[in-house]
């Protein structure tokens, strides 16, 4: 199993919220990929889409404060 450190994936983000939803939508965004095109993988999509996130292949839009 692969470990995943979260204070890495969390430095530079201002709301851990927004870094649990951006892999969400991104591991969806991945499946879907590879659904339409038959891709057939070991690998989860979940890590797939930590490891795009660490590597800054992918960015996650912060939510601006309505206060």
């Amino acid at each position: 199993m692969k470990k995943v450190n979260v204070d890495e994936l969390f430095e530079g983000k201002a709301s851990r919220y927004a870094l649990v939803i951006g892999v969400a939508k991104r591991a969806r965004q991945i499946t879907k990929d590879f659904e339409e095109q038959e891709v057939i993988t070991d690998e989860k999509a979940v890590l797939l889409a930590i490891d795009e996130i660490k590597n800054h292949k992918v960015n996650i839009l912060q939510p601006e404060n309505d206060d």
